[in-house]
């Protein structure tokens, strides 16, 4: 067999088709391959046969049907999305997954969605309203939702119909989008339940604020980003006159000198020395000339800068921390939208950026700035509204996730769910270990709203801290509770919040499937599911989120495993990202090379579960030497089954039947040894998760045994001719059984990878009906008898051997029709029998005009001489070669060799390459450097066997 080969190099063609070669032959060979157009058509292909499933329904199970359950709920992406690789990535190991398992026999269940993606939404139709100079307000809550679901149903199919070109084998009919009535319902339903658990709360705490969004934002929703800033060290005065020290002030330090205006205690350890006997006494805050006391908290760090720091308890999560531990007021100098309120005094009415700079100013002014210094820092950043976020004191619903972590903790130690790879489980647990309690309230009005409502008659009809709540299942529900506590004049308002969109997308395994409905079929057969697929990224946004729905609500983990998958990086290995202007548009590469190229390629660069993988791309031509490896692959794999085509005689895989053991010949038994092997090991890799694995042997069995070697040492059995006698025609009869149960086992067992491609061949190739899909078939049953370790090994230096021949003749020159005598010399009686078994194979792929296999040469004798392990190959040339013109091309090319090994030699020793060239530059060179030599030692052992 042939080494394997670098899969993005591999873009050759064979110079004369497999096809063509026999075309002329016979005109009924070339009709029999008319099943099959010419060339493939990737485009033409794949939209055949999406639309054909759709329309079937053939992803489209019964839930009382045969076979065992497997199922998978889709990642569902943002409805203001559009495909990016990400997605391409995620949907190729999703459906890689899942046709094999509807291949198993199992009652596959995928089912597809789009998340509705809140603030999303409202970002892009706020910018509208904008535009038209007005806001949502001016609309009114009513008119903006009727807005919003016009261009849901206008714009927001956009990613789906972009997700049906991938091929993803979903049960469209079942398709959800988390706004959706029953959704709705569950959403509703999981609060109440929630509430009535006391595990959903009201009140008033520190919440990371985007002024951009003009809502809070989870812990989750916050990206840490390095800037460089500045620290601004502030002299506080002590407000009784110097102490008995001579301490004047204290000096603090702050990155946001804005918020000193909420100051309400400077704080120091109690451990410390210096400031021990300031404890208690006060200061007065600059510009605005508040007391404040100087508090000791173990939470100061002595060491660190002047260990004095300020505490603004409305305005940072470690300063609430110490106001809430010593009672201190809290004062909120920032407006939602990012400017100064009235507590901030003359700054009132400021962005805080720009009040940044006005307190600098004025506590310079005053002679209160001590000093400035540069300082890079992490700032948290809205995911969404990519500003950086304030922390702001305001009243929000929030999730207890102590107990809801607990259970996950409980399963977890069961074992429950199964992360691949294994490495990942730490991080959930620790997770779910170092949680917070969830803010799910957002002040935005697209979306799922709170199912609350405030008792306003209660507060004067004016909604306060103080106005009691209700928390129903709908607003009649919520008019009777009322009724009953406070009577028939009540006057209740519901909550204009709505939930965070990852609370919808928690439920998502089985809201999907009819929770809170116990009855539903779908439920009942398909949860929990399978298999999760998803990006690391989102353990902590999604995972998470759905094992701790799934254990409050249905007391089970909602899925047996969960696949990890790294990201696609670009050509520079480098995370893709809108930021970067480095994403690779997926639907550029599908028309230009086809769905399943690209599927291919991305499942096959995939070296371990969990791991990134790298997709190199021209960004001048849009093109991707990988992706189109992929493309020649589904070329070769076309014309390979066109070839088949031409000479199974009209018959088909059924019709021809299971060839006799007895009949075999030599290349029969190894190709179905390798067919074994190939069904069991891509199998077991498919089931493990070893997607990337699967594809590459494929790759190689498919291009390397079947097309390489298996049709070329077939030909002239599928071919002998109108005068061939009986023996002859039943060896053309097995090499055509061979040949059909091969290309159509590797057809079924290719399809999760390239669903069309293989799905338009194994019709072709079985001629199916046209509602027959090779989709809903079986994984082919494994013969394990005919697994032969011993003939594969010994094939492999048959293979090798005739590939010396193939070099040697090369090397002399000679013309590809003319005949030479071939010698095989060994001490090796096994592989010498081998060899003379073989003589009709080598010679038809070797044009040798004899085959002699013998234990030594005949020194006599001028040869070419190659060497394969223990084998020596001769080429006897005398009277069949120019000498001369064959000992001046070696003198060239080795003229040639040593002229390049001193370049790059040359290259190598300079220091300054060494050290300034990139790595892989210095590995491409050392690996040049070695190839050179290679060649220029094979020039002269060959000009030495000259003479």
């Amino acid at each position: 067999m042939d080494a394997p080969r670098p899969f993005a190099s591999m873009v050759r063609m064979p110079s004369t088709s497999i096809v063509t070669e026999l075309s002329a032959a016979d005109p009924a060979f070339v009709q029999a391959a008319d099943a099959l157009a010419k060339t493939y058509d990737p485009a033409g292909t794949e939209s055949r046969w999406q639309c054909a499933w759709e329309e079937s329904g053939a992803f489209h199970p019964d839930p009382q049907a045969a076979g065992e359950p497997f199922s998978v709920v889709i990642p569902p992406p943002n409805v203001t999305g559009s495909l990016h690789m990400g997605h391409a990535f995620n949907t190729a190991l999703i459906d890689t997954i899942v046709r094999f398992q509807r291949l198993q026999g199992k009652n596959v269940l995928c089912l597809p969605g789009t998340d509705h993606a809140s603030i999303a939404v409202q970002t892009i139709l706020e910018k509208q309203l904008k535009a038209e100079a007005i806001s949502r307000y001016d609309l009114g809550r009513e008119a903006f939702l009727e807005r919003a679901w016009a261009w849901k149903e206008e714009s927001g199919g956009r990613i789906v119909d972009q997700l049906r070109r991938l091929g993803y084998s979903v049960d469209w009919q079942r398709q959800r989008f988390t706004l959706d009535e029953g959704l709705s319902a569950a959403v509703r339903e999981a609060f109440v339940r929630l509430h009535e658990q006391g595990l959903i709360y009201r009140g008033e705490y520190l919440v990371n604020w985007c002024p951009a969004s003009g809502s809070a934002v989870s812990d989750l929703e916050v990206e840490m980003k390095e800037v460089d800033g500045h620290m601004w060290h502030l002299r506080y005065p002590l407000t009784g006159g110097p102490a008995a020290d001579g301490t004047t002030h204290l000096e603090v330090a702050t990155t946001r000198p804005e918020t000193m205006l909420g100051d309400v205690a400077v704080a120091v350890n109690p451990a410390d020395k210096r400031y021990r006997h300031l404890v208690g006494q006060t200061l007065r805050l600059p510009l605005l000339g508040r007391e404040i006391p100087v508090i000791a908290d173990d939470h100061v760090d002595q060491d660190f800068g002047t260990g004095c720091v300020k505490v603004t308890p409305a305005h940072d999560p470690n300063d609430f921390a110490i106001g809430r531990r010593h009672d201190l007021p809290q004062i909120t100098v920032m407006n939602k939208n990012g400017s100064m309120n009235g507590h901030a005094g003359r700054f009132e009415g400021l962005d805080r950026f720009e009040a940044r700079k006005a307190v600098v100013a004025a506590l310079q002014q005053e002679g209160l700035l001590v000093k400035v210094e540069p300082h890079r820092h992490s700032v948290p950043y809205s995911d969404r509204g990519k500003v950086p976020v304030e922390p702001l004191l305001s009243t929000q619903w929030f999730v207890r996730m102590e107990p809801l972590a607990a259970r996950c903790h409980e399963c977890l130690d069961h074992g429950a769910p199964r992360f691949v790879p294994n490495r990942w489980q730490k991080v959930y647990r620790d997770w779910l270990t170092e949680i917070r309690d969830w803010c799910i309230s957002r002040q935005l009005w697209w979306g799922h709203r709170i199912p609350a409502w405030f008792v306003v008659s209660e507060t004067h009809n004016q909604l306060t801290d103080a106005t009691p709540y209700l928390v129903a299942r709908s607003e009649e529900e919520a008019w009777q509770q009322a009724r009953d506590q406070f009577g028939e004049a009540v006057v209740i308002q519901q909550d204009e919040d709505v939930l965070d969109t990852w609370f919808s997308s928690g439920l998502w395994p089985f809201s999907t499937m009819g929770w809170p409905d116990q009855e539903s079929a779908d439920l009942e057969c398909w949860y929990p599911t399978s298999t999760l697929v998803t990006g690391f990224d989102i353990i902590f946004f999604w995972v998470a989120r759905m094992t701790m729905m799934a254990g409050a609500f249905t007391g089970r983990m909602p899925f047996a495993d969960v696949y990890i998958h790294g990201l696609v990086r670009d050509e520079q290995n480098r995370k893709m990202s809108k930021s970067a202007g480095n994403g690779i548009d997926p639907l550029l590469l599908i028309e230009r090379y086809g769905t399943d190229a690209l599927r291919f390629a991305l499942v096959r660069e995939v070296a371990g579960a969990g791991q990134d993988i790298r997709l190199d791309y021209d960004r001048k031509s849009d093109t991707s030497a990988t992706v189109e490896a992929a493309r020649n692959f589904a070329n070769k794999l076309w014309n390979a089954t066109r070839f088949a085509l031409m000479n199974l005689g009209g018959e088909t895989p059924a019709s021809l039947g299971e060839p006799d053991p007895a009949s075999l010949q030599l290349a029969d038994r190894w190709i179905l040894s390798r067919l074994a092997r190939m069904n069991r090991d891509v199998a077991e890799r498919y089931d493990s998760y070893r997607l990337g694995e699967a594809a590459k042997c494929l790759y190689e069995f498919a291009w390397n045994d079947i097309c390489d070697w298996y049709l070329e040492l077939s030909k002239r059995r599928l071919h002998p001719g109108e005068d061939a006698s009986g023996e002859v025609l039943a060896d053309q009869c097995t090499a055509r059984q061979v040949l059909a149960k091969v290309l159509a086992d590797l057809l079924v067992m290719l399809h999760p990878l390239m669903p069309h491609l293989s799905e338009e061949l194994w019709h072709g190739l079985t001629g199916a009906p046209k509602d027959t899909f090779l989709a809903l078939q079986s994984w082919p049953a494994s013969n394990k008898s005919f697994l032969d370790d011993a003939l594969e090994l010994s094939f492999t230096e048959l293979i090798e051997a005739i590939r010396v021949v193939r070099n040697l003749r090369a090397v002399a020159g000679l013309k590809p029709a003319q005949t030479v005598p071939v010698q095989f010399i060994t001490g090796r009686p096994e592989l010498a029998a081998l060899l003379e078994q073989a003589t009709a194979d080598i010679t038809a792929l070797t044009r040798a005009e004899s085959v002699v296999v013998a234990t030594s040469a005949d020194p006599t004798q001028r040869c070419l001489a190659g060497v394969s392990g223990e084998l020596q190959v001769l080429l006897p040339i005398d009277g069949l070669v120019d000498l001369d013109a064959l000992r001046g091309r070696l003198e060239k090319d080795l003229a040639k060799a040593e002229k390049e090994i001193a370049g790059l030699a040359g290259r190598l020793a300079n220091p300054n390459f060494a050290i300034k060239a990139p790595p892989n530059v210095v590995e491409e060179c050392q690996s040049n450097l070695a190839e050179a030599e290679a060649q220029a030692e094979l020039a002269r052992q060959r000009l030495s066997d000259l003479g």
